[in-house]
């Protein structure tokens, strides 16, 4: 079972160091981090508040009392639809700096400014992403599991792929497959040929020719932790310099992995994939950041990008995915997840194909 308690004091322990008094989730994720509680409130006002010296208390619909109940809050506070809240939100005694969730509405936000003028309300998800980035032997072991549905979705599907049929029928492929594996598809970016040169491509109906560069990237949910992997094949025999192209990805994949350690800097992990690039004269073309951290969500912190000075810790989850996209031609992205250890990474996927494979 998840620690909650100690998921709160950690939490408690942060907010003290940066000046602030309490923290507010509004999100189904970060609620059920920290609370076991993940009910959305949409437009209605949801706001479980974890005060470092009050404890936790959630402001949620009449309707959703209950469940918050069995999930153990013990102070849960209702409001039925019309009911003003304003009342007891000056009453929960929030005071001084008060972080809260980047994602809450601004519709919910104005509204505790307006109830609380004295109170600093900062960004608090950079205070939370402290405590959810470095995960339990539980969380990596589901995790790890996740990543696994995504290896055999891969598999399955990768020997299927034929010229002359479009990318949503391999998105589609891909998705059942994940979910046979009992995972929950969460989304499937496939891209053929110039496609795959737009690194956020939305797959659509575009058909797969002979000789095309296909990229798909993929992931699920399963057990509230998320899987992210990308894979790289041509179908049929591609241009030429396709496996040149490739050959620098995994290079610079290979690169950023070899580097990772506790202490390191995001920084200097995507330096490391970033120089593969630039020596092999495809800089330019190298659009994004390495990397990402991810966990309950599929993106989180920590960030692997240019500049950053961040410590990379033991427990750190994160991708590597370097790419290179050559406009109007293809792309190339090899992307796994690893996790930081006390001496170096561990993958949750199989390894990617130092070579372009072939399909079809």
């Amino acid at each position: 079972m998840p620690g909650y308690l100690d998921r709160q004091r950690l939490l408690a322990a942060v907010l003290k160091a940066e000046g602030a008094t309490a923290f507010i989730a509004t999100t189904p994720v970060t609620m059920g981090y920290f609370a076991g509680f993940s009910e959305g409130g949409g437009e209605r006002l949801m706001a479980l508040i974890l005060d470092r010296d009050q404890g936790v208390r959630l402001f949620c619909p009449a309707l959703s009392v209950n469940q918050a109940r069995r999930c153990g809050i013990e102070c849960v506070q209702g409001f039925a639809d019309g009911e003003d809240p304003s009342d007891a939100i000056r009453a929960s005694g929030l005071r001084g700096t008060v972080a809260v969730e980047d994602e809450m509405l601004a519709s919910i936000l104005l509204r505790f400014q307006g109830w609380l003028p004295d109170v600093e309300f900062i960004a608090g998800s950079r205070l939370a992403g402290q405590v959810m980035r470095c995960k339990s032997a539980d969380e990596l072991e589901i995790l790890f599991r996740a990543g696994g549905m995504a290896d055999a979705a891969y598999r399955d599907v990768v020997s299927t792929i034929r010229a002359g049929e479009s990318e949503s029928a391999v998105g589609g492929r891909l998705e059942t497959a994940m979910a046979a594996q009992g995972g929950k598809p969460m989304f499937a970016i496939v891209a053929t040929g110039a496609n795959g040169a737009e690194p956020h491509h939305h797959t659509d109906e575009t058909i797969l020719k002979e000789g095309e560069v296909l990229i798909m990237d993929f992931g699920c949910e399963t057990g509230g932790y998320m899987s992210d992997i990308t894979r790289t094949v041509a179908v049929g025999e591609p241009d030429p310099e396709a496996d040149k192209v490739y050959r620098v990805v995994y290079d610079a994949h290979m690169a950023a992995r070899e580097v990772i350690r506790p202490g390191v800097t995001a920084g200097e992990v995507d330096g490391a994939a970033r120089r593969v690039i630039s020596d092999a004269g495809y800089g330019e073309f190298f659009v994004h950041r390495t990397g990402h951290g991810l966990g309950m969500r599929v993106h989180e912190e920590p960030y692997i990008m240019p500049g950053s000075d961040e410590m990379i810790q033991e427990g750190d989850c994160f991708s590597i995915e370097p790419g290179i996209y050559l406009p109007g031609r293809f792309g190339v992205r090899i992307e796994n997840i690893v996790t930081c250890t006390a001496d170096g990474h561990r993958s949750f996927n199989a390894e990617p194909s130092a070579e372009l494979v072939r399909v079809g």
